[in-house]
C-alpha cells in the first residue's frame, strides 16, 4: 500500500510567550533563518517605533524602514527599497496587521522569507498567506508566502490597547460561522471541503468561543494568538481564505465597502456578521451563545453598537454577497430581499435581547 502525504505550509517556528522578543536575534539564529543579523526591519510609527529602541542594539546588522500606512503602494516602496540595499536574510513585519501585511508582500516581491513579529492581536491575517492591502479601488487581498517565523510577545500584547484583542476574538469565533458556510456549499453544490483545514480553523475558532478567560489573562491571550496562528495555517492548507471567510466577512467587506470612512474593526464587523449568519441559518441557540459570548468580551452583537442603522446593516447584508463572486453562503442559499432582511434582523435583534 503507498504511503500518502503532503506538505503542509507554516512556519518554521511559532514563539508565543511573555518576553519572546527578549531572544528574537537568536531564535532567528537557532533557525538558521538569519545567522547574519542582516535583517530589513519594517515597523509601524505606534509600536514598532516603540520597539525599534528595544531591539536595534541586539539587531546591530538590521536596517529599519518604516512604513506609514497599509496600501499597495507602501508595500511596494517597501519592496523597492529593500531591493536597493544590501542583500538581506530576511524581511521582519513588526507591529500590527497592517505592516505585517505590507511586510508579507514586500518579501514576496523581492523573494525573501518574511518573520511576523506581532504586536497585537487584531486578525488572523498575522499568519496567513494573503495579504489585505488598500488599493485605489478600495481595499484588495492577494496572494504571499506564509511567513517562516511568528513571534508573538504577551509582554507586548498587553500592553497594546484592548480593542486590538477584541478584535481578534471577533476574527476567531467567526471560524465557526465560516466553515458553516463551507460546508453548505459542499452539500448544495458540491465543492469540496479541505477536512484538515475546516478541523484546524473550526478548532480554533472553538477554542477562543469556550474560554472562560478575558484580554487580561495570559492563558486565554495564548489561546487567542493561537487560534489566530492556527487560522493563518488553515487557510495555507486549503489555498484560499474559504476555512476563515463566509457570509460573516461577506457582510465585513460590505460595510468596508459602503461605508468607508465609517467602518468598524475587521473582528467587530465579522464577529457581528458570524452571529446574524449563524441566526439566518436556524442556528438559534447557537447564535444566542455567539452574542453573549461576544458581548463578555466587549463587541458589538447589533450594528447600533458600531454606528450603523438597521436600514444601513440590512444595505450591507444585502450587498455583501458581491464582495466575493463566486462564494456561497448562507446569504447566497437564501437570496433573501430587503424586506426579508429586515425581518430576518428583527428576528435576530429579539431573540439575543437587544
Amino acid at each position: 500500500m503507498p504511503v500518502l502525504t503532503r506538505l503542509i505550509p507554516s512556519p518554521v517556528v511559532v514563539d508565543i510567550n511573555a518576553g519572546a522578543l527578549d531572544d528574537l536575534a537568536g531564535l532567528l539564529a537557532d533557525q538558521r533563518i538569519s545567522n547574519s543579523g542582516k535583517l530589513a526591519i519594517a515597523i509601524s510609527s505606534g509600536s514598532g517605533q516603540a520597539l525599534r529602541e528595544r531591539l536595534a542594539p541586539v539587531l546591530p546588522g538590521a536596517d529599519w524602514y518604516p512604513v506609514s500606512d497599509g496600501t499597495i503602494d507602501s508595500a511596494v516602496k517597501l519592496a523597492d527599497d529593500i531591493k536597493g540595499k544590501q542583500r538581506y536574510d530576511a524581511v521582519v513585519g513588526l507591529g500590527g496587521g497592517k505592516i505585517i501585511d505590507v511586510a508579507k508582500y514586500a518579501a514576496a516581491r523581492v523573494g525573501l522569507p518574511m518573520v511576523a513579529v506581532a504586536t497585537n492581536l487584531s486578525h488572523d491575517g498575522l499568519c496567513s498567506p494573503v495579504s489585505i492591502l488598500d488599493n485605489d479601488n478600495g481595499r484588495g487581498s492577494y496572494g504571499v508566502p506564509t511567513p517562516i517565523a511568528m513571534v508573538i510577545d504577551l509582554d507586548v500584547i498587553r500592553e497594546a490597547p484592548i480593542r486590538f484583542v477584541r478584535s481578534g476574538v471577533g476574527d476567531a469565533i467567526s471560524n465557526i460561522s465560516a466553515i458553516a458556510d463551507w460546508e453548505l456549499s459542499h452539500k448544495i453544490h458540491g465543492e469540496p471541503v479541505d477536512g484538515l483545514a475546516a478541523a484546524m480553523a473550526r478548532t480554533a475558532g472553538e477554542s477562543v468561543l469556550r474560554h472562560p478567560g478575558g484580554a487580561g489573562d495570559d492563558e486565554f491571550l495564548t489561546v487567542l494568538a493561537e487560534a489566530l496562528v492556527l487560522s493563518g495555517i488553515a487557510m495555507s492548507i486549503s489555498g484560499d481564505t474559504r476555512p476563515s471567510s463566509g457570509a460573516c466577512h461577506e457582510i465585513s467587506h460590505a460595510f468596508d465597502l459602503l461605508f468607508p470612512k465609517r467602518a468598524a474593526s475587521h473582528g467587530e464587523q465579522v464577529g457581528l456578521g458570524a452571529a446574524f449568519a449563524m441566526y439566518l441559518r436556524g442556528a438559534h441557540e447557537q447564535s444566542g451563545y455567539f452574542a453573549e459570548v461576544l458581548r463578555r468580551h466587549g463587541l458589538p452583537v447589533l450594528p447600533e453598537e458600531i454606528g450603523f442603522s438597521v436600514d444601513e446593516f440590512v444595505k450591507a447584508v444585502d450587498y455583501a454577497p458581491q464582495t466575493r463572486p463566486g462564494r456561497f453562503t448562507i446569504l447566497e442559499h437564501l437570496a433573501l430581499s430587503t424586506d426579508e432582511i429586515k425581518d430576518a434582523y428583527s428576528d435576530y435583534a429579539k431573540a439575543i435581547g437587544s
